[in-house]
């Protein structure tokens, strides 16, 4: 895993992280997997890699999240750069829900952080997270299991899952959208909408995007190349593009922001799932939950 030292995170800020994790601790956790032969596991020959993610460095290393490094050493990094503390970040999105879901697809699920806080908050759903890198998702699953929580772990583009529409009561993503190009990030929410069973809501959480424009320097502190894009933005402006309604952000600490949306209810031709022994992607799932929860 090639780091660049030339970023501010590196020069900076990475030996002070590096004071407080155990980095000897990582490489022995590193050296007990077979990467690649538990990466064969998710991998489909259907997924391509988008370039915008293939060609990018994230947090100044090269190849991104394409490589076992990244997975390993996302969740200790990660934890200190989310003020003012990731689990209470990542409840917000929690939080925020208001379905009673049954069915619950966390996109960019990366290491799985919030994928098993869903499953946690929501013990009945069939949740599934899905991501472009196999080996977060096997350090997903590793994870997964030392919990002890049932969750599907899937190999997947979030611009195009190839689940059917109208199959999930609830589409998640953390921290994903600043790590895509604008047009990727319209091209999600599209998606997530074509998934959602009418009354289904999607849940974006991610930086803060007027806090981004008014402190420039932020986006300065790590390699993320499509930030500036994002902070430019508007995910607001993006969910209501899509379709959603009922859309409305809040501040979660000033430097992240949970956004929600509502599929709204149509009063005909409404798209309602009935599960057929063909359907291979999510057979076995039982049938979405329209409640709202107060």
């Amino acid at each position: 895993m090639a780091v660049r030292q030339d970023t501010i995170w590196e020069r900076f800020l990475s030996p002070v992280v590096r004071l407080l994790i155990d980095e000897d601790g990582l490489r022995r956790y590193a050296d007990s997997i077979d990467w690649e032969k538990e990466c064969d596991r998710y991998r489909r020959d259907d997924v391509i890699i988008p370039s915008y993610y293939s060609s990018q460095n994230f947090h100044g290393v090269t190849g991104g999240y394409l490589n076992y490094g990244a997975a390993v050493s996302y969740d200790p990094i990660t934890q200190y750069v989310v003020p003012p503390n990731e689990s209470i970040v990542r409840q917000a999105l929690i939080d925020a829900v208001k379905v009673k879901p049954r069915r619950i697809l966390d996109l960019g699920c990366g290491t799985g952080s919030t994928t098993l806080m869903l499953k946690q908050a929501f013990p009945e759903a069939e949740v599934i997270g899905l991501d472009l890198s196999p080996y977060m998702l096997v350090r997903a699953e590793d994870k997964a299991r030392n919990a002890g929580l049932g969750i599907v772990w899937r190999h997947g583009n979030a611009e195009k899952t190839g689940f059917r529409d109208a199959t999930f009561d609830l589409v998640t993503a953390s921290l994903l959208f600043h790590e895509t190009p604008d047009a990727v990030s319209q091209a999600i929410l599209r998606e997530s909408f074509r998934l959602l069973v009418a009354g289904g809501q999607v849940l974006i959480l991610d930086g803060n995007q007027k806090t981004l424009r008014q402190l420039e320097w932020l986006n300065d502190v790590f390699e993320e190349p499509y930030i500036r894009e994002y902070a430019a933005g508007s995910v607001d402006a993006n969910m209501g593009a899509a379709g959603f309604e009922s859309v409305r952000s809040h501040d979660v600490w000033w430097i992240n922001q949970v956004t929600s949306g509502v599929k709204p209810i149509a009063t005909e031709n409404i798209r309602r799932y009935t599960p057929t022994s063909i359907d291979n992607d999510l057979e076995g799932f039982g049938s979405p939950a329209f409640g709202i929860r107060a």
